[in-house]
């Protein structure tokens, strides 16, 4: 029944702004949508960053240093990142990622994380602001907080790239992440795949489903690529979802918590499965819930039988899990070429350069740019992959993971 497959699948510039217009800038609302294209595309700063290439880990360094040692004559340049969390392995990443690239390229950074506190991000870039930086490169936690800052860098001519995820707001210049909708629907289409629905004939698998934090907007993307591939399955019963909870509302997870999720994975288990029913599915968007829901499991599924476990972001915890035949597969994304697109856009808005289609050629990077009605920005998204067991060492060749001796992989971005 097992598939063996793998699927290849956004500042200030100008300084020393009076802080009466800061004040008054902070509380201003923000207007709705993606920010001035034409002036984002002419300031002149330059920025750097870490990088983490899932793809090739060289990549950073034969197609950037041009680039960086262009941005780097300005001495002054400063870049401000916002990352939302250590809580999560895959944020502490991202952050030691950017701040490489940036800083390699001769640019002082400041890089904070809010502790997935909305009032403390704002917080901390408003400080950002107040230190004259020239960039901004934000990971919002809930971007509807952001507004009166965002305003406030507006005024400032100060660029802004939102990083992973999407922030709506026109001081918004680009949008960096992977398609996540792809993401999703890479999880669904393995668990087509893997279990063979489409010849399930009258088999039933029960499965159970967990999604992201609802102040992401990238997690309700997850979850809708993941129900598109797989809402027909469960409309004709090959799917069965014994809990009943499958609106996005009810099987969101607050601030992608582990605990979070094992706590909700531990009632419905209590609910629905003591009694012996067998459960063959765990749709969870990220890795952070998949452990939580692994852990839940074990410590009161009643049956024995191996779930399909999905996942996202490339752990470590749960990469041992998948070596262990724990989880069953994660969508990785590779957030040092995440960093080195983001620095190149940067490198762009700030040097006055093309931040467009015309930037990928020259990346080595596997992306698509985006520039249409449709989007809210434009926007720059990265393919993600497929790792399962079988293919654990394609991360160990990129350079950005070891493999040990007990077979087990170490993220080689340590802080």
């Amino acid at each position: 029944m097992k598939k063996n497959f793998i699927m290849k699948s956004f500042f200030i510039t100008k300084k020393n702004l009076a802080g009466i217009l800061l004040c008054t800038a902070l509380a201003a609302s923000a207007l709705a949508g993606c920010g001035d294209r034409e002036k984002d595309n002419t300031q002149d700063d330059t920025s750097s960053d870490d990088t983490d290439n899932t793809q090739s880990d060289t990549s950073s360094d034969d197609t950037d240093n041009d680039a960086q040692d262009s941005a780097a004559d300005d001495e002054s340049s400063k870049i401000g990142i916002s990352m939302p969390s250590q809580a999560l392995e895959r944020w502490n990443r991202d952050g030691a990622y950017l701040e490489e690239q940036f800083k390699k390229a001769g640019f002082e950074t400041i890089l904070t994380y809010s502790d997935d506190d909305a009032k403390k991000q704002a917080e901390d870039i408003q400080n950002m602001l107040s230190a004259d930086v020239d960039l901004l490169v934000i990971a919002a936690i809930d971007d509807s907080t952001l507004d009166p800052v965002l305003e406030a860098a507006s005024l400032a001519d100060v660029p802004v790239i939102a990083y992973d995820r999407l922030i709506e707001n026109e001081a918004v210049s680009y949008y960096v992440s992977f398609d996540n909708y792809a993401v999703g629907r890479m999880q669904g289409e393995f668990i087509t795949e893997y279990l063979d629905l489409e010849n399930a004939s009258d088999e039933v698998y029960n499965m159970e489903i967990t999604a992201g934090d609802p102040a992401d907007h990238n997690a309700a993307q997850y979850y809708q690529g993941a129900i598109d591939v797989l809402q027909p399955y469960m409309d004709r019963g090959t799917l069965n979802i014994v809990s009943g909870q499958t609106d996005f509302d009810n099987v969101a997870t607050p601030a992608w918590s582990t605990e979070h999720a094992q706590s909700r994975a531990q009632n419905l288990l209590s609910s629905y499965y003591a009694d012996g029913t067998q459960l063959d599915v765990w749709l969870c968007s990220n890795d952070s819930t998949a452990l939580g829901i692994t852990q839940a499991l074990a410590a009161g599924y009643a049956g024995s039988n191996p779930i399909l476990i999905t996942g996202q972001d490339g752990d470590e915890a749960n990469l041992k899990n998948i070596a262990d035949d724990i989880q069953t597969m994660t969508v990785f994304k590779n957030l040092s070429d995440e960093a080195v697109v983001t620095f190149r856009v940067a490198e762009a808005i700030l040097t006055g350069g093309a931040a467009d289609e015309s930037l990928i050629s020259s990346l080595g990077i596997k992306c698509t740019y985006e520039d249409s009605e449709e989007n809210t920005c434009p926007s720059f998204l990265l393919e993600p992959v497929i790792i399962t067991k079988d293919n654990l060492q394609d991360l160990a060749d990129t350079g950005l993971y070891t493999m040990g001796d007990d077979g087990y992989l170490s993220s080689a971005a340590k802080r």
